[in-house]
């Protein structure tokens, strides 16, 4: 993004978004978003998709309600989608969805991997290419969600283990310091549509090709985020970014229609999370708000 463009008359939102620094996020990441949410995709495609979505979402709920077992196939799902993402999606979209997957396993992990007496094995998701996506890459995203939450509490109440800041320095091995090991996303003509469009349009097929269960708990996890969230804040000792969290806690679930732009917002404050791990690891911008200062964290050890 160009930051040497400005009107003082006419200012960039997503320039001014680029350059505020209050959120932590990762550069390349932010460049990407920004970009994407300045496409013409954006501008002339998503309220399209998006009114599409939901009429069509409305009439396959109706149709799943009397033939719920009709079209069940995540098999043929992710293929849809790896198909989907290969020739139509752009390649910031892209990489903002194959990020995601790798930002989510390495927090789990670290989770895991900070509390004293849980040992936690997972299912780690770290794809590197559109192949990876046929293997039910979505479904086990929103199931590695679930049953991580249900392992660790099972393990908690049968120990008798409190989440709490290590009395030993923090494991941060298993989080990387900046960019993952993908493809370069195809970038031909056909591949133009931004991630809130991606995702609107891909929606109905998740539904369809989904059990009503997979679809709902798929819906519902978006709203782990407060959960994991606090997990990690208790680790830290630092609750401050569990004000970046937008998906609130599960308990009340949302509707299913709204999914898409709450996957979006899933996405960003895994990245925010994320960040705010690797600032630790590399010791910078540690301000004992969002993240534990340099003398707390020694005082851990």
């Amino acid at each position: 993004m160009d930051i040497s463009v400005h009107d003082e008359r006419d200012p960039n939102p997503w320039l001014a978004l680029y350059l505020d620094d209050s959120i932590p996020i990762n550069k390349k990441t932010k460049t990407a978003l920004m970009r994407d949410n300045s496409s013409k995709s954006v501008r002339y495609l998503l309220p399209f998709i998006q009114f599409w979505s939901k009429v069509t979402m409305f009439f396959i709920h109706i149709f799943k309600f009397f033939f719920p077992k009709i079209f069940n196939s995540s098999k043929v799902l992710h293929r849809i989608l790896a198909w989907g993402l290969r020739r139509f999606v752009s390649p910031d979209a892209n990489l903002l969805i194959f990020r995601h997957f790798h930002v989510g396993t390495e927090i789990l992990q670290f989770i895991a991997g900070n509390i004293e007496g849980v040992s936690i094995k997972g299912n780690p998701l770290k794809p590197k290419d559109f192949e990876a996506v046929k293997d039910d890459l979505f479904l086990m995203h929103d199931l590695n969600l679930y049953n991580f939450v249900i392992n660790l509490n099972k393990q908690l109440k049968e120990k008798g283990i409190t989440i709490a800041p290590p009395k030993k320095p923090l494991n941060l091995e298993m989080i990387t310091e900046d960019q993952f090991d993908h493809i370069e996303f195809p970038d031909k003509w056909t591949n133009i549509l931004d991630l809130r469009s991606a995702i609107e349009l891909f929606t109905p097929f998740y539904q369809l090709f989904l059990t009503s269960n997979d679809f709902v708990r798929a819906s519902n996890s978006l709203q782990l985020d407060e959960t994991i969230a606090i997990y990690t804040s208790q680790i830290l000792g630092t609750p401050g970014h569990l004000g970046l969290v937008n998906n609130k806690h599960p308990m009340v679930p949302v509707t299913t229609y709204s999914a898409a732009y709450r996957l979006v917002l899933h996405g960003l404050a895994a990245e925010t999370l994320h960040e705010i791990l690797v600032n630790v690891k590399l010791k910078r911008n540690l301000d004992s708000v969002i993240s534990p200062k340099e003398k707390d964290l020694e005082s851990q050890g």
